[in-house]
């Protein structure tokens, strides 16, 4: 049998020569997890050996990260904010980047925090669920059109203790079909350019269904703003996570609409990230 110690080394060895830039914190997130333990175990029971259907689930997980399968779909869930959320394949992995645009959301509705709001495309519900954790008087409501998407969405807000009606549909026509109105509008849509996704890592494991933003990486931003007149209230705000480079583009396209006001909002490195947009 082998140790603790041992395996934390071996799957560090391994996950170095396959470029991990995380290798030691993800050698230890693998083993604590076949041994159903937290990581402070592991260095309090170096000394300890595992059983053979541990080392068989240990190395299983490793062989999974070793060929570039991201640790979050390997363990089921990705921390976001407060939250430990569950994650699958069918939805994409939450990231840092969204979590600038749930601090905006907080930030414009501190003052009124029992709003109406929705996340449009919700995936796995990172915006919808922590949102209604943190504006408990809201009324929340989320739409994404993969049903395994829309299960794990829903799982999350019943673990998460909240309230979010969550409705299958394309964009935010299941909200506009009830005839909801919102003061906020959430999403992070597909925004990398067809052509462009092949090249790209992420590809290889997450879905192509939230990755794919057409031709130019704007058709579902583009028909979203279409549909906000519909579904947003008079003064409503929505927040869109956008590309590195699509500030200027997405600028472009609110200008088209009927007296919208739009704010590129940077990220910590200083590129484009979220799009601030006002209706009349």
């Amino acid at each position: 049998m082998t140790t603790v110690f041992a395996c934390r080394r071996e799957a560090q060895s391994a996950l170095e020569c396959s470029d991990s830039e995380t290798a030691e914190l993800d050698a230890q997130t693998l083993l604590a997890q076949a041994l159903g333990v937290d990581r402070a175990f592991l260095f309090a029971h170096a000394d300890e050996r595992l059983t053979e259907a541990q080392l068989a689930a240990f190395r299983s997980a490793l062989e999974r990260r070793a060929s570039g399968e991201p640790i979050a779909y390997i363990t089921g869930s990705k921390g976001f904010y407060d939250l430990d959320l569950l994650v699958s394949p069918a939805a994409l992995i939450p990231r840092p980047e969204t979590e600038l645009l749930l601090e905006e959301a907080l930030r414009l509705t501190e003052e009124r925090p029992a709003i109406t709001a929705a996340d449009i495309g919700t995936g796995s519900g990172a915006l919808a669920v922590t949102f209604a954790r943190q504006r408990p008087a809201a009324s929340v409501y989320a739409t994404e059109i993969c049903p395994a998407a829309l299960a794990i969405a829903r799982e999350n807000a019943q673990r998460s203790g909240v309230t979010v009606a969550a409705f299958r549909g394309d964009l935010a026509a299941p909200l506009i079909a009830r005839g909801i109105r919102v003061n906020l509008l959430m999403a992070n849509l597909p925004y990398i350019a067809t052509g462009e996704l092949d090249a790209l890592t992420v590809s290889r494991f997450e879905p192509r269904l939230a990755l794919d933003g057409g031709p130019d990486g704007l058709c579902l931003i583009r028909r979203l703003l279409a549909q906000a007149p519909a579904v947003c209230r008079a003064g409503a705000w929505v927040l869109l996570e956008i590309g590195a480079d699509q500030g200027e583009a997405v600028t472009q396209l609110v200008k088209r609409g009927p007296d919208l006001d739009c704010e590129i909002l940077k990220d910590y490195a200083g590129l484009d990230r979220i799009a601030r947009i006002r209706l009349p």
